[in-house]
C-alpha cells in the first residue's frame, strides 16, 4: 500500500521525437522537489521487453532509501513489436542510447530527481547501455552500476558466443557496419577529459557469455584516462568462481546486491530511514 506505479510517456530528447514508455515507482509519499535518489534501468535489445515486476531489493531501496526506481522501455526491445526492436539495432543502435538519456532528462525535468542524484544501472546488453550512456552524457548521472557488459564493439564477436550477437549489433570487421559500431562503442569512447560519473563495474571470472575481459579493459583505459583526477570512485567488482549471472547462489547474490546498492547510496547521499 506505500507504492504506486505510473507510466509516463516521453517526448523530449530523443532526437527524432519517438515517445519512450517507463514505468516510475515510488513511496506514496514522494515531494517532486528534484531531490530523490532514483535509480534507473534499462536493457534495449534483443527484442526483449520489460515489465514492472517485484523485486525485494528495489523495495528496500524505495522504502528504506526514499529511492524512486524507473524502468525504462527504450526501442531495441520487443515492448512495441518487431519495428519497436529494429529500430534500435544495428545501424539505429544509437537510438537506444538516445532514449535512455531523454529518460533522464525527462526524470530531471519532472522535479522526480537530478543529475547528481540519478543513478543507471543495466547488465550484459543493458551494460552496453549504461556504459555508452556515461560516455555520452557524463554530465546526466551521478553514479553507473554496469553488470557484465558488452564494452568492447570491436572484439565482441571473437569470444565464445559473441558471434551470435552480429544479428544484433553488426559486424565489426565490414568496414561500414564498424563505422556505425565505432561510433558507440564503450572502450573505444572513454573521454580523455572532464568529471565522470561514479562508475561500479561488476563481472565474474568463469563468465563465458560476455568473458569479463569487456570489463576489465574497460575499467583499465577509464582508469587510466581519468582516474588521477577524477572526483569520483572508478572502480570493478570481479567475483570469483562466477559466471554470467544465471545460477549464482543466493550467497553471492545478497552480497553483490548490498555493494552495489551501499555504492549507490553513497555516491547519491541517499540516509537510511526507517
Amino acid at each position: 500500500k506505500q507504492w504506486y506505479q505510473r507510466r509516463v510517456a516521453i517526448t523530449a530528447g530523443s532526437k527524432d521525437g519517438t515517445k519512450v514508455p517507463m514505468f516510475v515507482t515510488h513511496n506514496k509519499d514522494l515531494v517532486l522537489e528534484g531531490n530523490n535518489p532514483t535509480l534507473m534501468y534499462g536493457y534495449g535489445g534483443f527484442n526483449i521487453s520489460l515489465s514492472p515486476s517485484y523485486s525485494c531489493s528495489r523495495m528496500i531501496f524505495i522504502k528504506y532509501l526514499g529511492g524512486v526506481f524507473v524502468e525504462v522501455n527504450m526501442r531495441g526491445g520487443g515492448g512495441y513489436g518487431n519495428e519497436w526492436h529494429h529500430a534500435g539495432s544495428l545501424a539505429n543502435k544509437q537510438n537506444v542510447f538516445d532514449d535512455f538519456i531523454s529518460a533522464g532528462e525527462e526524470l530531471c525535468r519532472l522535479k522526480y530527481t537530478s543529475p547528481p542524484k540519478l543513478a543507471i544501472e543495466g547488465g550484459s546488453n543493458g551494460g552496453l547501455l549504461v556504459a555508452a550512456c556515461a560516455n555520452q552524457r557524463p554530465d546526466l548521472f551521478g553514479a553507473v552500476i554496469c553488470h557484465v557488459g558488452v564494452l568492447d564493439m570491436y572484439r565482441f564477436q571473437k569470444f565464445t558466443i559473441g558471434h551470435a550477437w552480429m544479428t544484433e549489433f553488426g559486424d565489426p570487421d565490414k568496414a561500414e557496419e564498424w563505422g556505425w559500431l565505432r561510433q558507440y562503442s564503450p572502450l573505444h569512447n572513454i573521454p580523455e577529459e572532464g568529471v565522470y560519473p561514479a562508475t561500479l563495474l561488476l563481472t565474474g571470472d568463469h563468465d563465458d557469455r560476455v568473458v569479463p575481459l569487456h570489463s576489465l579493459k574497460f575499467i583499465a583505459t577509464l582508469q587510466h584516462r581519468l582516474g588521477g583526477r577524477n572526483p569520483h570512485p572508478l572502480l570493478i567488482r570481479v567475483d570469483t568462481k562466477s559466471g554470467h549471472g544465471a545460477g549464482k547462489p543466493t550467497a553471492k547474490r545478497l552480497l553483490e546486491t548490498a555493494d552495489c546498492y551501499a555504492f549507490i547510496a553513497d555516491q547519491l547521499g541517499a540516509s537510511w530511514r526507517q
